[in-house]
């Protein structure tokens, strides 16, 4: 289950970044980060794709300069024009490589290589072998998965000519609403937020009545509070069959993130060295094992 050569990918940035700040973002990522694969893309709100639009060459000439394979999300969610047109110009592109995060991507993807995004549901082998006969050859799995079913998962699709990818860092994307949940708290509407999403680089917290952290929100979607922090967890993956592992990323030092998994992957630093490396991030919230145990996280003290 190991002969595919491990990577350290990078998903696509979730949260409103300024686009200045997500350009140069991209750019060190390009000259510093060791990974190999970045996924670029709106997924969550259409109305901000037009923001980024102008560096979106720049950046993919400068990823690619650094010999990082360029993958484009689409949406995750389609309930309008804007959204549809949004997500047939990126699959449009034949020369490029398209991760699907929205079932309305398939049908433009069929027949050609491209990759499922974790936003699409993929929970068994029947699945992966459906969507493996139109093309796809990348499955990047729901981050509710826990080890036991990605192991079973992998095992029963040993025959199919494809890779399977995890989340291995960052808040977990949970739910999305057709509702706009950022503008909603600014007493907005979804059409007229103003782009207030812009305040919370790593997502708005969320607490409860007794005023405990609970979950984070970014825009439509629902964001675990904690950031899901599988370092020590790699190496056990790995030997489920897994050999591509995501960061999500966030306001911290992405670059440092990077260079603590890949060192653990080139087998230049341990799990116990590569865990200490990410002490200190300074995030907005504690280190989780996230669904990995398929019951309640357990916080981390990491940090």
């Amino acid at each position: 289950m190991n002969d595919v050569a491990a990577q350290i990918t990078l998903g696509p940035v979730l949260f409103n970044w300024q686009p200045d700040h997500w350009r140069d973002f991209y750019f060190r990522i390009a000259d510093e980060a060791p990974v190999q694969t970045v996924y670029l893309g709106e997924v969550l709100c259409s109305k901000r794709a037009p923001l980024f639009a102008e560096h979106y060459e720049a950046v993919t000439e400068r990823l690619r300069a650094a010999r990082k394979t360029v993958v484009f999300s689409t949406l995750s969610e389609v309930t309008q024009n804007l959204d549809r047109k949004l997500v047939e110009s990126v699959a449009a592109s034949q020369n490029d490589l398209v991760e699907a995060n929205d079932a309305s991507a398939l049908p433009q993807l069929a027949g050609r290589p491209h990759h499922i995004g974790p936003f699409i549901n993929v929970y068994n082998e029947r699945s992966v072998a459906v969507l493996a006969e139109s093309g796809a050859c990348n499955f990047c799995l729901p981050v509710e998965m826990p080890a036991a079913t990605i192991g079973a998962l992998c095992r029963e699709t040993q025959s199919l000519d494809a890779t399977f990818e995890v989340m291995v860092f960052g808040r977990m994307p949970l739910a999305l609403s057709a509702r706009c949940y950022h503008a909603r708290a600014h007493a907005r509407t979804k059409d007229s937020c103003r782009f207030v999403c812009e305040n919370d680089p790593d997502g708005l917290e969320l607490r409860t009545l007794s005023g405990q952290p609970f979950l984070a929100v970014n825009g439509i979607q629902t964001l675990s509070y904690d950031f899901l922090n599988l370092i020590d967890r790699v190496e056990d993956l790995r030997g489920l069959g897994v050999s591509r592992f995501r960061l999500s990323p966030h306001s911290c030092d992405m670059v440092r993130v990077a260079q603590a998994f890949c060192g653990l992957l080139d087998g230049t630093i341990t799990a116990t060295e590569a865990a200490e490396a990410l002490i200190g991030l300074n995030l907005p919230g504690p280190f989780s094992t996230g669904f990995y145990h398929g019951k309640a996280a357990l916080s981390r003290s990491l940090q």
